[in-house]
């Protein structure tokens, strides 16, 4: 058991997963987890509690077996329901704590990962979806596929199948593919097609708030459903309902 933190220190004091990030050039979750396995020492003490707060002038070490230590940072895909699957007075909840758990992971994920409570953190949601959406979610520990998906520069196409009632005609289908606005900016070029009677597929560059459903409006429909089925080139596929799998290593957002 790792040694505490010293008493007396000021609230102001570095967290040490803080000080082994800065030292060490790692990321915030690596150093959580070399101090949880017992690598890192503050002063000659092994300290294995993490939010552990140490000196700023204190000694840090960090054993060699860190850096031959691989970490993993995963990507999850998970197929949100349409509707809330946490709710609460704080309403719904689309974080990894409430959706990702060992006994809802796809039985057919076949990645060379195995579930571990590390994954969960610092696992980040890239990209909501409204209460009443559903579809591919995406959770990740790298800020590098977060900031592809949500960016202020994000462009990744994004897909969804969308119920409808109403009529809709040739002209009205032109004008959902180019032409409307939503709160008076223009949108981008959607490509939008019949799946069947009922179903439309857009395919969106752009993500504001209720689009699909703002959209459908102006040309006299009633959305009924939303189910987000691909981001980029990654795809729901035959994922559950409710369930969740890890991004394959040939996948890429």
């Amino acid at each position: 058991m790792g040694a505490s933190t010293p008493h007396g220190l000021a609230k102001e004091s570095p967290r040490l997963a803080k000080r082994v990030s800065e030292i060490a050039t790692c990321s915030r979750r690596e150093a959580d987890e070399w101090i949880e396995n017992g690598w890192v020492s503050v002063d000659g003490e092994v300290i294995t509690r993490l939010g552990a707060r140490v000196n700023p002038k204190a000694r840090i070490e960090i054993k060699d077996a860190a850096d031959k230590h691989p970490s993993e940072s995963v990507t999850i895909l998970f197929n949100k329901p349409s509707h809330p699957v946490v709710a609460g007075s704080a309403g719904e909840r689309d974080d990894a704590v409430a959706l990702i758990r060992p006994d809802n992971l796809w039985a057919e994920d076949g990645t060379i990962f195995r579930f571990q409570a590390r994954h969960l953190r610092g696992l980040a949601l890239a990209g909501k979806l409204d209460a009443d959406e559903g579809g591919l979610l995406v959770f990740t520990q790298e800020g590098s596929v977060a900031r592809r998906l949500t960016g202020r520069d994000a462009r990744l196409e994004k897909e969804y199948h969308v119920h409808i009632e109403g009529e809709l005609s040739s002209a009205g289908l032109e004008r959902l593919r180019h032409g409307l606005s939503l709160d008076k900016v223009k949108l981008l070029r959607a490509q939008v097609s019949w799946l069947n009677e009922q179903k439309l597929r857009f395919v969106l560059h752009e993500s504001r708030k209720r689009q699909i459903q703002g959209m459908c409006e102006q040309v006299g429909l009633r959305v009924t459903e939303i189910k987000r089925v691909r981001i980029g080139s990654v795809s729901l596929g035959k994922l559950a309902v409710g369930q969740w799998r890890y991004l394959r290593a040939d996948e890429r957002f």
